[in-house]
């Protein structure tokens, strides 16, 4: 059975979830467009969504509220460690030092294997986990900065509470609504590397904690979630309008990836890319105008160079812009992916604890011609 490079292509189950169309340029939220569910409703309403299959009613959107609002403080064991973890961390910075403090929390709040609990306690569990993944994040970055966490606010949503613990600062409206769209334009994205993980080891039994800290090292790789502060470092390197043509075909000659352009499975253009685009460009500036001016030279050069390729900005591209503009620091480009991610796999998680098979694939072995006789030692 031929096995194609990353299993591009292979299907390894059915999901309820959504999916990612390729060719169109189109993905989706269970039976709703992504992009129209992140230019139209919150954060929470995704949540709900993901995890109950439903947007929820007005009624049901205050509990849904209420009650991932409660769950966003830390049990005292897993806050007072915080700052060791920090330490450790170093430059590796939030993303790593998550990982520690995920399986701390799940050890702290009793989690058990998912294969021993029923679907009300796995999602329990997994809302728990979801709730203080932006504290984790934020307190992280504040610790690792010199300064101290800030506890999370229960009237704040999901968005204007992570920033607010992140700068200190109730963030504006337009902010605040910016962040949020980018976050639930994020949440899920078909089979990626990082929901893949996760339902592996979800596969397993193994607790909720856990199938989110393999994700989340997953996620950590400049190849799926490492890349948007990359993607400004490009804009950076640049720098002004005049050498954006010589770099890029300096580059793309000598074979290097240039960060923010090319998608494994879109053959158009990014949806996501599409809608962060048009969000910056609310905020416009020099450096909007820079990143437009820049991706149109871009898939030039690249339609001239690797003609026959379908060459356009991804999520990251646009996403660094309007993170920026938002005052995020680069160094939380990617935790920031990871606190939308979160829902998505916890979505992932549920749906398969409910099919009790183990992932277990095969390798075709290419190695030397077996069994040999084992030489003896002289």
């Amino acid at each position: 059975m031929p096995v194609p490079r990353g299993l591009a292509g292979v299907v390894v189950t059915d999901t309820v979830l959504g999916d990612v169309r390729g060719r169109e340029g189109f993905y989706h939220y269970r039976q709703y467009s992504a992009v129209d569910l992140a230019m139209t409703r919150s954060f929470e309403d995704v949540w709900h969504l993901m995890l109950r299959g439903e947007l929820p009613t007005i009624a049901e959107r205050a509990h849904f509220l209420e009650r991932t609002a409660r769950l966003r403080r830390l049990p005292t064991e897993v806050r007072e460690a915080l700052p060791a973890i920090a330490r450790a961390s170093g430059p590796s910075g939030p993303l790593a030092g998550v990982r520690t403090a995920l399986s701390l929390f799940g050890a702290a709040k009793g989690f058990r294997p998912l294969y021993d609990i029923d679907a009300r306690a796995r999602e329990d569990d997994l809302l728990a986990a979801s709730a203080v993944v932006p504290t984790l994040l934020t307190a992280l970055h504040r610790l690792g900065e010199g300064e101290e966490p800030i506890e999370p606010r229960e009237d704040l949503p999901y968005a204007a509470n992570y920033l607010y613990m992140l700068t200190g600062q109730v963030p504006d409206a337009r902010r605040a609504r910016a962040v949020e769209r980018y976050l639930i334009s994020t949440v899920d994205h078909g089979f990626n590397a990082s929901t893949f993980t996760s339902r592996v080891i979800a596969s397993t039994g193994a607790d909720a904690a856990a199938a989110l800290v393999g994700a989340v090292g997953a996620l950590s790789g400049p190849l799926h979630g490492g890349a948007p502060s990359r993607a400004l470092d490009t804009l950076d390197a640049i720098g002004t309008p005049d050498r954006i043509a010589p770099w890029i075909r300096e580059r793309v000659l000598g074979g290097e990836r240039i960060m923010g352009f090319g998608h494994p499975v879109y053959r158009t253009e990014d949806p996501r890319s599409r809608m962060l685009r048009t969000i910056a460009e609310e905020f416009g500036g020099e450096l909007v105008d820079f990143a437009v001016r820049v991706e149109r030279q871009v898939e030039e050069i690249l339609a001239e160079l690797k003609p026959g390729r379908e060459l356009h900005t991804n999520v990251e591209f646009y996403a660094g812009v309007v993170m920026e503009l938002c005052g995020l620091p680069r160094s939380m480009f990617t935790p920031t992916f990871a606190a939308a991610r979160v829902v998505g796999w916890s979505a992932n998680i549920l749906e398969q604890a409910d099919d009790s098979k183990i992932i277990r694939p095969s390798a075709r072995y290419v190695g030397p011609e077996a069994p040999r006789p084992v030489p003896t030692v002289d």
